[in-house]
C-alpha cells in the first residue's frame, strides 16, 4: 500500500528510476504523483544511466529544443535547454537518504530543490557540465530502456 501521499518529500525521477526501468525498486513504498516536466536542464545519455544537467537561460519548447540539438554531444549542444521528462514520487525521509546514496550525492549527484514546469517544486537529481562534456546529449529530454 502506498504511503500518505501528503507525508515526505517530492522527487522528480527521469531515468533509472522510472516505472519499468530497474532502480524503480528504490521507490516501494513511495506515493506516485504523475508524471512531470522539468524546464531549463539538459539530458544526457551516460550508457547505463542518464544525467540531467543545469542548463543557462529559460528552457525552449522540446521540439524547437530537438530541432536545435539533434543528436549532439554536450560540447556541441551550448545552451540549447529542453524540458526533461520524468515522473514525480513522495518519499520518506528515509527514503530520500536511500536514493542520496545511490545516486552518489553529492559526490556523483547534487540533490536540487527546483520549481517543475507545472509550478510544483521538488528534489532533483543533477550533474555538473564536465561531467557530460562527451555524453550525448537527449534532445527530447526523455530516458528510455536500453
Amino acid at each position: 500500500m502506498d504511503a500518505d501521499p501528503l507525508a515526505g518529500e517530492p522527487v522528480f525521477v527521469y531515468g533509472t528510476l522510472k516505472r519499468g526501468h530497474r532502480n524503480h525498486h528504490w521507490l516501494a513504498g513511495a506515493s506516485f504523483l504523475g508524471e512531470r516536466q522539468l524546464g531549463g536542464a539538459q539530458l544526457f545519455d551516460l550508457g547505463p544511466f542518464p544525467m540531467a544537467v543545469a542548463g543557462a537561460g529559460a528552457s525552449a519548447t522540446p521540439a524547437a529544443s530537438a530541432a536545435a540539438a539533434g543528436e549532439a554531444t554536450a560540447g556541441e549542444a551550448g545552451n540549447t535547454t529542453t524540458w526533461i521528462h520524468g515522473e514525480l514520487y513522495r518519499v520518506s525521509a528515509e527514503g530520500l537518504d536511500q536514493l542520496d546514496l545511490l545516486e552518489g550525492c553529492p559526490r556523483l549527484y547534487g540533490r536540487h530543490w527546483l520549481q517543475l514546469l507545472d509550478g510544483s517544486h521538488a528534489w532533483v537529481y543533477l550533474g555538473r557540465p564536465r561531467q557530460v562534456r562527451h555524453a550525448r546529449l537527449l534532445a527530447d529530454g526523455l530516458w528510455r530502456l536500453h
